[in-house]
């Protein structure tokens, strides 16, 4: 009683990331269970491992491959899944199974992961949320198992490759078996299993409203199809509602994609992608490094050997990272595509932010600015650290291992085997940082303000 007293003071921000900091622990512990690991590794390279796995990150101090049994990858796989999906995800809607019931206010909680409107139909959608993320991974599990036919595997480690990857590409994670992860010439040039991943970190970083309203979409017309020919009533086509939200989060990712693998292929034609004698090689190893960059981290080339330019493009990638309610971190592509558009708002002389017929919400242009500075300054304060701790190695790389971990991606430029302790329990830090994300932390350690019934004259300040 005493416990469920406290629970219910916690507020969901503190609650989200009291159960992040919880699993990660957690994990790290199982990972030093006798049977998970090939040899002894260190308690900081076991809590690095948990946390990089919790928070769909990916950066590894230890060879995956070389220092996990199959039980402790399974371990890490498990965290990736709970992670992915979200703690508050799996926590509010196994407490609504097991109690058959739930309070208005964590019916609202469900709400903002959802997007439904409608309450009766919120743990409906979040049932459905789970069950979409189970078929796309073992869709994607089944496509990745039929492409490894010359990869020289047997069929338990065909199958085990195939679920692990499906469930990190989807999670946007970045893990992966292989010690080369798919730079590993067991699985370079397998060109079919890079396009399946990379659609399968596409649908995970989209966010699970956007899937849930497809989702919606299809089955209600297959529903209305199967009484039309079985039934023979009435077919009647289901109008697809796509909010203002599913267009700036569409058009904002088709657009990176495409700006991410033309400055990729611009960048390293003359590099990295001279190792692909093909154009469909080199087209497929571009592409798969624009979406990787935006929080997956898994890398087909040697990112150590990638050029200035292209190491700042995914920098800037990384920086914007994926969707809202998805698996992947960053500022978000919605805080983006706000910040651009109030930018250009604001130079056309415009005191508004209009999009698709809407006025986006001051609220939002509010809280995608407080975003973008936190971020940024985050990023400015750990690195510096970084720089102080880790003195022998290039501030790039440092620079590059930051932003790599604050947006939860993994892509590193060899850095993370060779940090000390301290610079590992720095990046750790801001691996937890950017999944729960600095402004849903600070959110947890303020004390939040009742609504204030006055409001002061505005006044204007000189800004340039």
């Amino acid at each position: 009683m005493l416990l469920e007293k406290k629970y219910l003071k916690l507020g969901p921000a503190q609650l989200f990331v009291l159960s992040f900091l919880i699993i990660s622990v957690f994990g790290s512990l199982l990972l030093l269970l006798p049977g998970a690991t090939k040899e002894d590794i260190s308690y900081v390279d076991a809590l690095f491992t948990a946390t990089s796995a919790v928070c769909v990150t990916g950066l590894n101090v230890v060879d995956t491959e070389l220092a996990f049994t199959i039980f402790g990858q399974i371990i890490i796989l498990s965290l990736i899944q709970i992670g992915g999906l979200g703690i508050m995800t799996f926590t509010t809607y196994f407490s609504f199974f097991f109690k058959g019931g739930s309070s208005y206010k964590n019916q609202l909680l469900v709400k903002d992961i959802t997007n439904e409107e409608n309450l009766d139909n919120v743990f409906s959608a979040l049932k459905s949320i789970l069950i979409i993320t189970f078929l796309i991974e073992g869709i994607g599990f089944l496509l990745i198992f039929i492409s490894l036919n010359n990869a020289g595997l047997d069929f338990w480690e065909r199958a085990f490759f195939s679920i692990f990857h499906s469930i990190s590409s989807f999670c946007n994670a970045g893990f992966s078996t292989l010690s080369g992860n798919l730079y590993d010439i067991r699985i370079r040039f397998n060109f079919p299993v890079h396009i399946i991943m990379s659609f399968l970190i596409i649908l995970g970083g989209l966010g699970f409203p956007i899937i849930y309203n497809i989702w919606k979409y299809i089955t209600t017309n297959v529903y209305n199809l199967y009484k039309r020919v079985v039934r023979k009533e009435k077919y009647i086509f289901a109008k697809l509602e796509i909010s203002v939200n599913t267009h700036l989060v569409i058009r904002t990712t088709v657009l990176l994609l495409l700006i991410g693998t033309f400055s990729f292929y611009f960048f390293e034609k003359d590099g990295v992608l001279t190792q692909y004698s093909t154009g469909l090689g080199k087209w497929t190893a571009a592409f798969f490094g624009s979406v990787t960059s935006r929080t997956a981290g898994f890398n087909s080339t040697d990112t150590s050997a990638l050029t200035i330019p292209t190491s700042l493009m995914l920098i800037s990638l990384m920086w914007i990272g994926a969707s809202p309610a998805s698996t992947g971190g960053g500022i978000k592509t919605t805080t983006f595509a706000i910040s651009v558009m109030n930018f250009y708002s604001l130079v056309r002389g415009k005191k508004r932010v209009e999009f698709k017929g809407r006025e986006i919400s001051q609220n939002s242009i509010s809280k995608a600015f407080a975003q973008i500075t936190l971020a940024i300054l985050f990023i400015m304060v750990i690195t510096f650290i970084m720089i102080l701790i880790e003195a022998n190695k290039e501030p790039m790389d440092l620079l590059f291992e930051t932003v790599s971990a604050y947006s939860t991606v993994g892509l590193s430029r060899n850095v993370t085997p060779l940090l000390s302790d301290s610079g590992k329990l720095v990046i750790t830090i801001t691996m937890l940082v950017g999944r729960v994300s600095l402004f849903t932390l600070l959110t947890a350690l303020t004390k939040r303000v009742n609504l204030s019934l006055y409001r002061y004259p505005s006044e204007e300040l000189l800004i340039n």
